[in-house]
């Protein structure tokens, strides 16, 4: 058995309204980590239907895990971490943007620099920007020591100027590329390219308006008009471009954008963008995410309760319905909502968990044995989540099994990153587990991958 490298671990901050908030803790580079993630199995679903197409195109295997990320921010990125390539996409631009077709575009991008590898390039352009300027610091700080405290520092300056202006000009060479990547991978996959050109033609209008003095050799993306140019010809010249989401893709978007809404807006301003006066499905899937917020929990079971009369064969609106009677502390009538829901989606990892969590809520020793085979299935399909790894160690220790209870918060742990302590609890385990079976095996594969990385943190 071997044991894979902790990856984009999760730690579970609340547990409320469909979604789940999240810290990313640990496997990915410095600038995803400690971001805020929301965790929603229907936000993901369409995602994931967005990027599947366009990785394929791009031949990139496994698919890039796409994260949503709690930030009012117009912004997408994409990192590489030990495991594998992510791509972020920001509340803030999911709200901004107005169809699917528009998000694509931007995931296309992101898949783009994916694609030509710009993650691991991007390093080699950073170092070589950094040696001018550490030439001219070593120049100026000679400047100075020979008394010439003024020129000094303004050999240091320039030098600085210097390293930015080379990093940035790096950087626009990366971003064109991607963007041409973009349009081939919506060719490919017969998309229209109209949303990557209305998106960035948005981002050219507001940098009118906003910056009406850039550096052009400041700016690391390529200016919002120049963009704009370069992408109408990739735009004219392709048979797909008057392509339209279809009816059933569009729903979904407004659907996800509703829910996100309700969930991350200020009361006030979700209920501005979904007013009472709106009776549409989205509207009033917003509204019931916003009256559990308030919280008007009577209000949002009328809502859920209408929504599941119109779609019955719908997961979410099961999900969200159970999730409001966890907010009002009545587990037991939570768990058949969650039951229909794992039904209809049965490989749903973060379902799965929100069943096992009203079992285990529900203090019942009946329905312990039953969270935790809940609990098995969603770490088979996603096992790396904290909160799961947590629920499982509670659900072992509710059954007296210490052995498989310390074995789960060593998972924890290493997925945490916190080597030390997944190295304790993995020693626990094995002491306890029969020797050569999987799970005294898992034991041991834990704190052999766990030892030198203990190491290196404590020498960190």
């Amino acid at each position: 058995m071997s044991l894979k490298s902790p990856n984009s671990a999760l730690r579970k901050l609340t547990f409320a309204a469909g979604f789940t908030a999240t810290m990313l803790a640990y496997g990915l580079p410095a600038q995803a980590q400690g971001i805020g993630l929301l965790r929603d199995t229907e936000t993901e679903e369409a995602l994931r239907s967005y990027e599947a197409p366009l990785a394929r195109a791009a031949g990139l295997n496994p698919i890039p895990k796409v994260w949503l990320v709690n930030a009012n921010e117009i912004n997408a990125f994409a990192t590489y971490g030990d495991g594998g390539e992510n791509i972020f996409i920001f509340s803030g631009i999911l709200l901004w943007l107005k169809k699917p077709n528009e998000l694509i575009g931007v995931m296309a991008h992101e898949t783009g620099h994916i694609s030509a590898g710009h993650l691991s390039r991007g390093q080699y352009g950073m170092k070589k920007a950094m040696i001018p300027m550490l030439l001219s610091m070593v120049a100026g700080i000679g400047a100075m020591i020979a008394g010439a405290g003024e020129v000094g520092m303004a050999i240091m300056g320039i030098g600085q100027s210097y390293a930015m202006a080379q990093m940035a000009a790096f950087t626009r060479v990366q971003e064109s590329t991607a963007d041409q990547i973009a349009a081939k991978l919506l060719l490919a996959t017969h998309q229209s390219p109209m949303g990557m050109y209305q998106t960035f033609q948005r981002f050219a209008n507001e940098e009118a308006m906003s910056a009406y003095k850039l550096d052009k050799f400041a700016v690391d993306h390529p200016s919002g008009q120049d963009r704009v140019f370069d992408l109408n010809d990739m735009v004219e010249s392709s048979p797909y471009r008057e392509v339209q989401d279809s009816p059933e893709v569009m729903h979904t978007w407004q659907m996800i954008q509703a829910k996100l809404a309700g969930y991350v807006l200020p009361v006030k301003d979700a209920l501005i963008r979904y007013p009472e006066s709106d009776q549409s499905e989205p509207a009033r899937y917003a509204r019931t995410m916003i009256y559990m917020r308030q919280p008007n929990f009577q209000k949002a079971l009328a809502a859920a309760n209408g929504l599941i009369a119109e779609e019955p064969n719908n997961p979410y609106f099961y999900e969200v319905r159970g999730q409001i009677y966890m907010s009002l502390t009545k587990p037991a009538l939570a768990i058949p909502d969650y039951q229909k829901a794992v039904r209809l989606r049965p490989r749903a990892p973060q379902l799965l968990l929100a069943l096992a969590t009203a079992q285990l809520a529900t203090q019942d020793a009946s329905q312990t044995a039953p969270a935790l085979q809940n609990l098995k299935a969603a770490t088979l399909v996603e096992d790396d989540d904290l909160f799961t790894w947590y629920q499982t160690a509670q659900a072992y220790s509710m059954l007296n099994n210490e052995p498989m209870a310390n074995l789960s918060t060593a998972e924890l742990w290493y997925n945490a990153g916190d080597m030390r302590k997944a190295m304790v609890f993995a020693t626990r385990a094995r002491g306890k587990l029969p020797q050569g079976g999987s799970d005294w095996q898992r034991a041991n594969d834990i704190l052999g991958a766990a030892a030198p990385l203990a190491a290196q943190q404590r020498r960190g």
